[in-house]
């Protein structure tokens, strides 16, 4: 026996047990999409009766992705009129093909995508994603890259514990959560400029104390404040050390931070509202934000979080995922366990509200979020405790799309 074959026949009796478990050894079945089918949630992402969304981009739809091979992904967002355009440039086409879709879905009607249908666009990249990991047998973090971390450490927002800001700082720590998040302590309709940044001033104090270490506190300005109030404030804070201050400013004019950037010196976190890379790149490039707020699926799902993703790594830019809603929250378990940069992940109420039309969901544990092994996302929807509002089985043909040599898109 040469050298080769017995290498060869060695690593055969040695894999014969894990290649099934392999990604790459299984190979991906030849499907096509016959369906997608569109549900609407009791509550919102805040937890209120669904009645219209009213917090349109963070829609808690549910989108189900069907195959000819049996097989449905899950994914959440959007609203009927941008889903049914999305959705129906994917009937017949082979689901495994993402990226090529991301980009059919994207282009496929000329003028670039606004947030709002990409937030739908990214709904339907989630349950492709959770497609092929169920067709592999994998969670989709695998197909990532595979764990960069062991969990994925989080923050809570509005901690459900009594007592003063400063009890309740104090429980959330304990409770193995990061960092506990406040926001500006406005307290409308009408706001003080003067009483508001003071009285918020006190709130972080209390809020810092109760924290009990360095960073484990942070606060949203909600993009309240004009541009000199914000400043004060933040500046004030500055010695509190806030793990991140957010959204500081209006977010129409991302340029701004150009300016905001030299006024002050608190970590910045900004993005929630914002769409694909296009709208990251400045940001991240300038070096104007510490920490992305790049979430799903109001990017355009996993395909184009990962892209943004390898922006902030390249420039030195954490990420802190905002919560849209449970389904995209398992999502962006994947994707953060994937990243090896900083990670801090938001959790609405401490994680505590309960999802009824899930059987599983997100796996939160001591105030962390770990990644599980199911296959795909990870996640199971009840269909019976959700209200159908589309079924799309009708091939829409997008304008002329042209193609390279090589089959890729370019445009028209």
């Amino acid at each position: 026996m040469n050298r080769r074959a017995f290498f060869r026949n060695l690593s055969a009796a040695a894999g014969v047990a894990t290649l099934a478990d392999r990604a790459d050894a299984l190979g991906l079945p030849k499907a096509k999409i016959t369906g997608v089918r569109y549900y609407k949630t009791p509550t919102d992402a805040a937890g209120r009766p669904n009645l219209k969304q009213p917090l349109f981009n963070q829609s808690t739809n549910v989108v189900l992705v069907d195959t000819d091979i049996g097989l449905t992904g899950v994914g959440e967002g959007g609203a009927g009129d941008t889903m049914e355009q999305c959705a129906g440039m994917l009937i017949g086409e082979d689901p495994f093909r993402t990226d090529r879709l991301w980009q059919t879905m994207y282009r496929g009607y000329f003028y670039p995508a606004g947030r709002e249908k990409v937030h739908a666009l990214g709904a339907l990249d989630v349950a492709l994603w959770d497609l092929k990991g169920k067709a592999l047998g994998v969670p989709v973090y695998q197909l990532l890259g595979g764990q960069s971390r062991d969990y994925v450490e989080c923050y809570s927002t509005g901690y459900p514990a009594p007592g003063t800001p400063k009890e309740v700082a104090k429980a959330c720590i304990e409770a193995g959560f990061r960092a506990y998040r406040i926001s500006t302590d406005g307290r409308g309709p009408v706001s003080d400029r003067f009483e508001n940044v003071t009285r918020t001033y006190n709130l972080c104090k209390e809020v810092r104390e109760g924290a009990g270490k360095d960073g484990a506190w942070c606060i949203d300005f909600h993009t309240e404040l004009d541009m000199p109030d914000a400043v004060a404030l933040a500046n004030l804070i500055e010695p509190l050390r806030p793990y991140f201050v957010e959204d500081l400013v209006r977010s129409e004019n991302p340029a701004i931070y150009r300016t905001l950037r030299h006024q002050v010196k608190v970590p910045i976190a900004v993005g929630e509202q914002f769409g694909p890379k296009w709208e990251w790149n400045p940001l991240i490039e300038e070096h104007l934000i510490d920490y992305a707020r790049a979430t799903i699926p109001n990017v355009g799902g996993i395909t184009e979080f990962q892209k943004i993703a390898s922006l902030c790594e390249t420039h030195y830019t954490g990420l802190i995922p905002h919560f849209t809603g449970p389904i995209s929250e398992a999502a962006m378990v994947h994707c953060s366990a994937a990243f090896s940069g900083p990670v801090l992940m938001e959790m609405v109420m401490g994680g505590t509200r309960p999802w009824p039309y899930l059987n599983q969901g997100y796996d939160l544990r001591n105030g962390k979020l770990w990644p599980n092994e199911r296959p795909g996302i990870g996640v199971e929807v009840d269909t019976t405790k959700l209200q159908l509002i589309g079924e799309y089985k009708e091939r829409y043909t997008a304008i002329p799309m042209i193609r390279r040599p090589d089959g890729s898109y370019t445009n028209w």
